[in-house]
């Protein structure tokens, strides 16, 4: 299992960067900011792929986040030529843990990083 760094500063052709969002796709702070000013997310659009992006809704609920999740897994597991980086999404504003996110993300292609605060949950 590949770890995101860190810190995403630039993207291969084939990346795409997978951040929390919340439902209206307002990225005004932390890893939807970036991927708004930096990779192509869409101001408005608060799930799914967009340039090199895929935002995840983590401020819906954790229920939500969980499908989500495994829409996003789908999504991967049928783009095997992109290579998405996964951030801690939900454990930042959103206010959850890794222990209750990452085992969100169980199963999920060999395409996609992980952060390593979900590793040890996978």
């Amino acid at each position: 299992m590949e770890t995101t760094p860190e810190l995403v500063s630039e993207l291969r052709p084939d990346d795409v960067f997978v951040f929390g969002s919340n439902a209206g796709g307002l990225h005004g702070g932390g890893a939807a900011r970036i991927a708004h000013e930096r990779f192509g997310a869409v101001w408005g659009e608060g799930r799914g792929h967009h340039g090199q992006t895929y935002a995840i809704d983590t401020m819906s609920g954790l229920e939500t986040l969980a499908r989500e999740a495994g829409d996003f897994i789908a999504y991967a597991a049928a783009h095997p030529e992109l290579r998405f980086l996964l951030t801690p999404v939900g454990c930042g504003i959103a206010g959850y843990t890794p222990e209750q996110v990452a085992p969100l993300f169980a199963g999920i292609p060999a395409n996609v990083t992980v952060p390593a605060s979900f590793a040890p949950y996978l």
